[in-house]
């Protein structure tokens, strides 16, 4: 029997699914690819003490950054949160955890963890402030640090596209950490642009394929903000 993973809502989507204390990976590069609605819905559900694993922490007040506000997160395992004033606020003063990693090794320990590989050693770091307490080996005269695979009980993604069992397509830079996450987590819940029949997208544009993902909700409107706006002057 089919199994229907299309939600009216991002509400519904995550019904039955959330709970105090849980891990949820977030996709998104800045504001680019961010799964607004359902960060939206996990704010409005009042779950707390997440430990959120994502990018960068959203800005003020928008992505990540309302629960932040919210003060539903306890912990964040990330690369970089520099436009974030609220986060640098509750950092400071103790009321959050972080977990800070190189990027190319915050990517890599969450593909390893949807590639079912435990760690992973890398010289990114090695023999700095990050390697302390890791393990550390060399290899062929250089040496190596020791990093964990990431898994999450959730991962929210932002698709272009979705037919309905699931697959998924990306548009451009929206692609960044989404496709890794959405094979690293026991749930998966897509929020996409556009919904189709199965059949219609070409396998060759596919790269979530719908075995990965549980529940898709399509957005009515997509808010693409700008996180940075830098032109140049005109001649």
């Amino acid at each position: 029997m089919a199994v229907n993973k299309v939600f009216p809502n991002a509400h519904a989507a995550l019904d039955s699914v959330l709970r105090d204390g849980m891990t949820i990976m977030s996709g998104g590069f800045g504001l680019c690819g961010i799964p607004d609605a359902l960060i939206h819905a996990i704010r409005d559900s009042g779950v707390k003490d997440l430990t959120i694993i994502s990018n960068n922490a959203g800005i003020d007040e928008v992505g990540l950054g309302l629960l932040l506000q919210t003060r539903q997160v306890r912990k964040m395992i990330s690369s970089y949160v520099g436009e974030n004033a609220t986060f640098a606020k509750q950092y400071l003063a103790g009321e959050l955890e972080i977990e800070f990693n190189p990027q190319g090794t915050l990517a890599e320990r969450i593909r390893a963890g949807g590639a079912g590989i435990p760690a992973f050693f890398t010289a990114t770091g090695a023999g700095t402030q990050i390697a302390e307490g890791k393990p550390q080996q060399e290899f062929d005269g250089r040496l190596y640090v020791m990093e964990r695979g990431l898994r999450a009980d959730l991962a929210i993604v932002h698709a272009w596209k979705a037919d309905t069992e699931g697959n998924l397509v990306y548009r451009m830079t929206a692609r960044n950490f989404n496709p890794i996450m959405a094979t690293a987590a026991e749930m998966v819940v897509a929020e996409v642009e556009e919904i189709v029949e199965p059949g219609a997208i070409d396998p060759d544009q596919i790269v979530t394929p719908g075995i990965f993902v549980n529940r898709i909700v399509k957005l009515d409107t997509v808010d693409k903000r700008i996180e940075q706006r830098t032109v140049r002057q005109r001649a």
